[in-house]
């Protein structure tokens, strides 16, 4: 009888992998939708209520500081509770979050919110993209998980057009409370998606819940789908151990490597996407277009270009390969950061065509910081591994949005820059040494610490 988990790799896309991909890539297009919309929203947000520069920095990094302790704590969590059990908690949490941040009547009341918004927004990283990655098949896995990344620019997309339309609509920013309601009814919209979704089953057989694994095996791929004997002996080998010793193979050998690997592509891919996105009314000045919009319309189309190159990657990861649209791409993004860097005065044809360059060839990192985390790392660890490389990643962007002023200030924009081309460079060559190559391989496989070149078999499931 055929490993129920090598039929789960192989099987064909159902109606259910279509249902549970708009499910689980509900909570990327939250994020994107949630953490862009505040820079609308706080123009009227500053007219309304006073707030000194300290609390504006902070209303601007409350939520990415939250993203980073809700995705290293409730990723762990989620590998010792569950993905069900955790899969419409977190969003019920920013819904109520979302509305109350409609009533605020001071800065600091702001702040919390957005912070509790960031812990659930953090939590569903690695819950969802977790439940995500373990139902996937292996030659639809990193175009499924990359959907995310797609996910992501169109909730930003999304964000800045709402914005766009409030501000034309009002003739002003007044509508910023109805703005920062609306990530409510969207969220509430992703929990009403969520429901039915089942646990899934490679985290029931690791607990030992094998009758509710089998369970679940015959709702989704029908009742000649069971666990084998074979199975429950390789799930029973992982079992022995204790969350400690989860820490310690994570922190420790060939899983540290990668992780320190997924968190710098992560940190080096999303620092710089923050300030491009800040830098959207200076890009569309430097092109002549002008007007009081022109702040949202710049970094709607930031948004747009993340949104067009995310689409080509796609499919090369499947046809080309993981590695090599990491480090292509990490190598013209530095190029094009270098060249706006070095080059003072730059002409405006420069600065729209570099800007939106990098924006464009950035898209194999953005769908491959989802894919890695959750392809490297075995079950029992992977929530907790990929929770530790959002919040690395967070890092990055919360201390890139509270800094970009002082680096404008002081070194001016070419340096800043430069800085962001010295990121991406130093993960260019990380990855070079430590990415490896996934494309094709099963989930068991991926996650292996042994030989990272595909075996005859699953090539020919792959293709």
């Amino acid at each position: 009888m055929t490993s129920a988990f090598t039929q789960m790799d192989q099987a064909p896309t159902s109606r259910f992998h279509r249902k549970l991909l708009i499910a689980c890539c509900g909570g990327p297009f939250l994020d994107g939708y949630i953490i862009s919309l505040i820079g609308v929203a706080l123009v009227g947000f500053a007219q309304e209520i006073p707030a000194n520069p300290v609390e504006t920095g902070l209303i601007g990094a409350a939520s990415l500081i939250g993203i980073f302790f809700g995705a290293v704590v409730f990723g762990a969590l989620t590998d010792k509770l569950g993905r069900e059990k955790m899969y419409a908690l977190d969003l019920a949490v920013l819904v109520i979050a979302c509305l109350a941040t409609a009533f605020v009547q001071d800065a600091w009341q702001l702040i919390i919110l957005r912070f509790i918004i960031g812990l659930a927004i953090g939590a569903d990283y690695p819950i969802a993209t977790s439940m995500l990655t373990e139902f996937t098949p292996a030659k639809k896995r990193g175009f499924m998980i990359g959907l995310s990344g797609l996910a992501w620019a169109v909730g930003a997309m999304f964000a800045f057009v709402v914005g766009f339309v409030m501000v034309n609509l009002s003739g002003g920013h007044e509508l910023w409370r109805w703005m920062l309601a609306s990530g409510a009814f969207v969220g509430l919209v992703v929990v009403l998606l969520r429901r039915g979704i089942p646990e899934s089953p490679r985290w029931l057989a690791g607990k030992g819940r094998y009758d509710e694994a089998n369970e679940v095996l015959k709702q989704v791929y029908g009742p000649q789908v069971q666990l084998t004997a074979e199975d429950i002996a390789e799930i029973k080998q992982e079992q022995n151990g204790s969350f400690l010793r989860d820490l310690k193979e994570i922190a420790t050998g060939g899983y540290l490597k990668r992780l320190v690997m997924c968190g710098l592509l992560y940190f080096a891919q999303i620092t710089p996407q923050y300030a491009l996105y800040t830098f959207g009314g200076v890009i569309l000045a430097a092109a002549g277009i002008y007007g009081e919009s022109s702040s949202t319309l710049g970094e709607l189309l930031i948004a747009a270009l993340f949104a067009l190159g995310i689409l080509p990657a796609l499919k090369l990861i499947e046809s080309w390969g993981r590695r090599p649209m990491t480090l292509v791409p990490f190598a013209l993004m530095a190029l094009a950061l270098a060249g706006l860097g070095l080059w003072q005065d730059a002409p405006s044809w420069f600065i729209v065509g570099a800007f939106a360059f990098y924006a464009f060839v950035s898209g194999g990192p953005s769908v491959l910081e989802w894919i890695y985390p959750n392809e490297l790392f075995p079950t029992r660890i992977r929530a907790t591994a990929v929770g530790i490389a959002v919040g690395v990643s967070r890092i990055g962007a919360a201390t890139g949005t509270y800094l970009l002023p002082i680096g404008l200030a002081t070194i001016g924009l070419n340096g800043t820059l430069l800085i962001g081309a010295a990121v991406t460079v130093l993960a260019f060559f990380v990855c070079l040494a430590w990415a490896p190559e996934t494309k094709g391989r099963t989930l068991a496989e991926a996650s292996s610490l042994g030989s990272t070149t595909p075996t005859t078999a699953q090539k020919v499931s792959a293709s």
